[in-house]
């Protein structure tokens, strides 16, 4: 079974962080300029909280442009779920499902070593799937072949 670790392995073990005392309009340049739906609000090795796109769009429909110049601090979600390198894809899932989020920081032991996305893992669970269908396909047909 995949876990987070071959995810890793194939997109690369990176992410993208701002510090708490950043400003709003500064995570979303920095998620524009890295092409990222989420950060991390990290204090030195410490994750105080995640800042997504998803946040920027309720809280412009809550509170206007006003909330551009806040801290990140004021407006990030400071409940921060994980998962391990030794993960499973299914584990993951299921914690995306039952928690409504779509990204996910890995550790390895109390270090970020990168983030999955819900994009990450529906790719995987596809490619899981392809092989065992190809894997069906070539048996059917080795047996259609000895009959």
């Amino acid at each position: 079974m995949t876990d987070m670790k071959r995810i890793l392995d194939g997109k690369g073990y990176s992410f993208f962080f701002v510090p708490p005392e950043a400003k709003v309009i500064e995570a979303i340049r920095l998620m524009d300029q890295k092409k990222v739906g989420f950060l991390l609000v990290m204090d030195g090795e410490r994750t105080e909280g995640v800042f997504s796109e998803r946040d920027v769009v309720k809280l412009m429909g809550r509170t206007g442009p006003s909330v551009l110049d806040r801290p990140v601090s004021d407006v990030m979600v400071t409940e921060v779920y994980h998962v391990h390198l030794n993960t499973s894809v299914d584990e993951c899932m299921g914690l995306m499902s039952e928690r409504g989020i779509r990204h996910v920081p890995v550790m390895d032991g109390s270090m970020v070593v990168g983030i999955v996305s819900i994009r990450d893992i529906v790719r995987e669970v596809v490619a899981d799937r392809e092989i065992v269908i190809k894997g069906l396909e070539n048996y059917i047909e080795s047996v259609e072949h000895r009959s």
